[in-house]
């Protein structure tokens, strides 16, 4: 039995932690955040590979609901008129399901929560890790899960910093019973999108507050991506109304009512009426900046990085869970293999490295479309429509993307 902390109690710490845990190894979860991270995020894709590591981390998907199911998807022009559909039946689950499923089934001693690694030490035998607390312990591997702006791998990989997209997403939930009919009937009971110039609006049901997906007690989770230049635009969105600056990422609770109000102004502008609806009724959206990570190495001696923390892919591809769930599985393959040793982790490495940079490449390729169609707007300059230069199949992609979502949203 191996002896093994996780930095981060997000989705891909549970994963690695439970699945460590019920191959017998003591397995200890740190998380930065003061408490439960439940109500956090909003809707994810499910993909088989998502359903294998839930059953591998030790959840019974095929006795319990994972999510709603929907069975096409459709393009709506700015009329609400459908462009284009598709017979594609999927599971669409929310972030909050997933996280309530992950705890249920690791022991509450094992999660620790308001505990932040600041320091390791590489030991012969394993590693050495000082929380923020002063607090030393010891352990033969390191997991660091702890996402985008992983300390760790600012500790262990300085070079490797997270790559502005050029666009942001905005995200909400709106339940499904505040919605008008017409919505509900041509809308709600698919993956839909919507295709304005330069942006991209998607949206899905998902299940209820209380993980309900009875009709009526429903969600639709939507994402908008929308161009913001980096620079002054971008630090006024992440700039609360006290004048507080959140250059990670600004908490939904602090977004600026003005901020909110223009982007549901620009709902109704350019958008088809039933996404504007839906982002007129959201009680809470939030918005994140779309970022790049792709490292050259996820094996440092005894610490691995997973999940977010090793590559972070755009959203397109709605592959950032599962990937987090397929870097826990190679892992728990490899201690099974090769013990808990730094052998193990190169072998992880050599596993996921190439899958999570091909996934992170395409999910590139999908947000190009975007990029090549919008005007980029640059303080600096004004209008520039040249800014990345897009090869021929892209530019046919595009037509065709245009006219169906074929494609869109799904993974490499």
């Amino acid at each position: 039995m191996a002896n093994i902390l996780v930095a981060g109690g997000s989705l891909g710490g549970l994963f690695a932690a439970n699945m460590l845990l019920r191959d017998g190894h003591d397995v200890q979860v740190f998380e930065r955040a003061g408490e439960s991270l439940k109500g956090r995020g909003a809707g994810i894709v499910t993909h088989s590979a998502l359903l294998q590591a839930l059953r591998c981390a030790g959840v019974d998907v095929d006795r319990q609901v994972i999510g709603v199911s929907v069975q096409s998807r459709v393009t709506l022009d700015r009329q609400g008129q459908v462009l284009a559909s598709q017979p594609l039946p999927q599971v669409l689950t929310s972030w909050t399901g997933l996280y309530n499923m992950l705890t249920q089934v690791i022991p509450q001693e094992n999660v620790h929560h308001g505990h932040h690694v600041t320091a390791l030490k590489e030991q012969d035998d394993g590693i050495e890790v000082t929380c923020e607390s002063g607090e030393v312990m010891e352990a033969d591997l390191l997991i660091a899960a702890d996402g985008l702006r992983s300390l760790i791998r600012q500790q262990l990989a300085p070079s490797i910093q997270p790559e502005y997209a050029g666009y942001i997403a905005w995200r909400g939930v709106c339940d499904e019973s505040v919605l008008s009919d017409e919505t509900l009937r041509t809308l709600f009971p698919h993956f839909g999108f919507c295709l304005p110039l330069g942006e991209q609006m998607l949206g899905y049901p998902v299940s209820g507050a209380n993980g309900s997906i009875r009709p009526g007690e429903r969600r639709y989770n939507f994402v908008w991506y929308r161009p913001v230049a980096q620079g002054d635009d971008l630090q006024d969105l992440l700039t609360d109304e006290q004048g507080e600056f959140y250059p990670t990422g600004i908490p939904p609770h602090k977004v600026a009512a003005r901020h909110i109000q223009a982007m549901r102004q620009a709902a109704h502008q350019v958008l088809a009426p039933q996404f504007a609806e839906i982002v007129e009724k959201t009680a809470q959206p939030f918005f994140q900046p779309i970022y790049d990570v792709l490292s050259e190495n996820i094996a440092f001696g005894h610490v691995a990085l997973l999940g977010d923390a090793a590559f972070v892919a755009r959203p397109h591809c709605g592959m950032g869970v599962t990937k987090a769930g397929e870097d826990a599985m190679a892992l728990a393959d490899a201690v099974k293999r090769h013990g808990a040793t730094v052998q193990a982790l190169k072998a992880y490495e050599s596993v996921r490295a190439p899958a999570c940079r091909a996934i992170t490449l395409h999910a590139r390729t999908l947000g190009a479309y975007m990029q090549y169609q919008a005007p980029v707007i640059t303080s600096e300059s004004g209008l520039s429509t040249d800014r990345y230069q897009v090869p021929d199949d892209l530019v046919r992609a595009r037509d065709v993307m245009r006219q169906t979502a074929v494609g869109m949203g799904l993974a490499a």
